[in-house]
Parts: structure tokens; C-alpha cells; sequence
């Protein structure tokens, strides 16, 4: 799948649509494009490359940015947090916002279901996720092994006032 350079502007970008079945073989080809890198370096195929994404729309727990799709995330509401499993770029549209738009997306979806909070893990070796997920004000919890992967756990409290807590501009 190719993606040609998303150069809309991010204010103006769709918001996230509930992914389609149509959507599977885009969802896994965004997905292994964005994570297939941390291979080598962790060690193991990162979590989100082994979910069953079939499972994961069917379930209504994918949203879909871009035409073609070049972002999405896959979110799971809790009793008391919203759970962002899996956020990912195509690399053809790293740079351009789409992921400050996704994030933005999953804290007004967490104020809208009138969660409190927002929940994540990032892989210990993937730091540039760690350096992202504390520029947009979220908190680590905890460090933990699971298995074969060594997981830092966050957590950001979501304000009904957005504009208290939304992802920086830039």
C-alpha cells in the first residue's frame, strides 16, 4: 500500500471514523508499517503487529483517520479510563499532525463517554513514545514486565474543559 503525503491541515482533518471490515487490511498495513521498526530493537514483534484487528473493528474499538486510512487508533472504554491500546502513523504521514489529532481524538472521546481518564503503555525501547506521551501531559504510573515486553504504564486525567489538557499545538 502506498500513501501519498498527508499535507492537510490538521485543524481541518476528518475526525476519526468507526473502522469497517473494509478496513482490516488497512488497519494491519498501518499498523505493521509504523511498529515494524522496533523489531530489532525490542527485541520481539511489537503487541499491536499480533492483535486480531478483524476482532478489534468488529468490536468497534478501531477508529480510522485519512483516505486512504494513515492513522488510527484503537481504543477500549473501562469502567474508569478509556484505554488507548494501539496509536499509529503510517510513516507517510508522520509529521504532518495526524497523530496530535488522534490523541486529541481519544481525550474528547474519553470526556464524551465521561471517563476521567486516559490510559496507555508504551514499550520501555520505544523512547520516542515516552518523550510524545509526556509532552502531551501524560503521567507515568508504573514500569512492569508482561511477558517478553518491558511496558511503561501513563495515565492523564481528562477535564470536560478541553482546552485544560489538549495535546501542545506544535
Amino acid at each position: 500500500m502506498t500513501h501519498d503525503r498527508v499535507t492537510q491541515d490538521p485543524r481541518t482533518r476528518d475526525v476519526p471514523r468507526p473502522a469497517t471490515r473494509a478496513d482490516v487490511p488497512a488497519v494491519k498495513a498501518v499498523i505493521d508499517a509504523a511498529f515494524h521498526h522496533y523489531i530489532e530493537r525490542i527485541g520481539v514483534v511489537p503487541a499491536p503487529m499480533e492483535e486480531d484487528h478483524a476482532a478489534n473493528v468488529a468490536a468497534g474499538r478501531v477508529f480510522v483517520a485519512g483516505e486512504p486510512v494513515a492513522g488510527l487508533v484503537v481504543v477500549v472504554p473501562e469502567a474508569d479510563h478509556l484505554y488507548l491500546d494501539t496509536i499509529a502513523v503510517h510513516p507517510d504521514a508522520q509529521g504532518t499532525g495526524l497523530g496530535r489529532v488522534l490523541m486529541g481524538w481519544v481525550e474528547d472521546r474519553a470526556r464524551a463517554l465521561g471517563l476521567p481518564e486516559v490510559r496507555l503503555l508504551t514499550n520501555a525501547m520505544m523512547w520516542e513514545n515516552q518523550k510524545l506521551y509526556e509532552r502531551y501531559g501524560y503521567e507515568v504510573v508504573e514500569r512492569r514486565l508482561d511477558g517478553p515486553y518491558d511496558r511503561i504504564h501513563y495515565r492523564k486525567s481528562v477535564s470536560v474543559d478541553p482546552t485544560l489538557n489538549s495535546p501542545p499545538m506544535g
